[in-house]
């Protein structure tokens, strides 16, 4: 069993913390600048500007997602912790869905394709997700479910875990290498996305069962909220895929 003792914190000035968890956010907004530039028709300006679309409708959905459907109880009893997003709190569904409201507001005012958009993002998206997961794991956050296998991590409780954030980063990579050998094939818009979310749904919801469920929710009829959630976007992503091949 190995032991989980990294300091999250990079840089300690007093006051003002730079940690790898948002040290990693910066390089994947970074890497979706350059990789964009390649991969898109668009100018270096509007990149930035659907960037900023993305990115800000992102972050807003992820956190308001997590409070609602994570942990309202808690955050209804301490209102001034919904804007400590510095201590967790980010739901994925919650910032794909406002992602998505983002890239589909900055298509209407710029005139761009939206799904061709959202193909060109998917890409630095699970790129950009697979390197948060190894910013959740040097937190110590989102740990696995109790086991006895060789490569396990005791975090903090004297137990050994699977380093599910690990499992997830490693799928989220391959995912990346699947669209980005994609991209410049002939098919139609809106492939790219769908596959996306077929992928990441199946995988995403296999690898719950290795992760364990947040303490305040527990299981859901045998399964985590993560579960039910991933099997709700795996449909979306098949009707999305058969609509766009009919």
């Amino acid at each position: 069993m190995f032991v989980h003792n990294i300091n999250p914190v990079l840089l300690d000035l007093g006051p003002l913390q730079i940690r790898y968890y948002g040290l990693f956010y910066v390089v994947g907004f970074i890497l979706a600048y350059f990789i964009l530039q390649k991969i898109s028709n668009l100018s270096k300006e509007r990149i930035e500007d659907l960037l900023v679309y993305a990115g800000v409708s992102g972050i807003i959905g992820a956190r308001v997602f997590y409070i609602l459907a994570y942990n309202l109880p808690f955050y209804l009893k301490n209102p001034f912790e919904i804007f400590a997003v510095w201590h967790g709190g980010l739901s994925f569904h919650g910032s794909l869905i406002g992602s998505v409201i983002g890239v589909y507001l900055f298509s209407k005012k710029y005139k761009q394709d939206f799904l061709h958009l959202l193909d060109r993002l998917s890409v630095p998206f699970i790129l950009g997700l697979a390197i948060g997961r190894i910013g959740n794991f040097i937190n110590g956050e989102l740990v696995g479910r109790i086991t006895d296998v060789s490569w396990c991590f005791d975090f903090g409780d004297k137990l050994c875990r699977h380093p599910s954030q690990l499992y997830e980063s490693f799928y989220s990579f391959f995912i990346f290498f699947v669209l980005w050998n994609l991209r410049n094939k002939k098919m139609k818009k809106g492939t790219i996305v769908s596959l996306f979310v077929i992928l990441y749904s199946s995988l995403r919801f296999l690898t719950e069962f290795f992760r364990q469920p947040d303490p305040q929710i527990g299981f859901i009829v045998g399964l985590t909220l993560g579960q039910w959630l991933n099997m709700a976007m795996f449909v979306i992503g098949l009707y999305l895929l058969y609509k766009i091949r009919k």
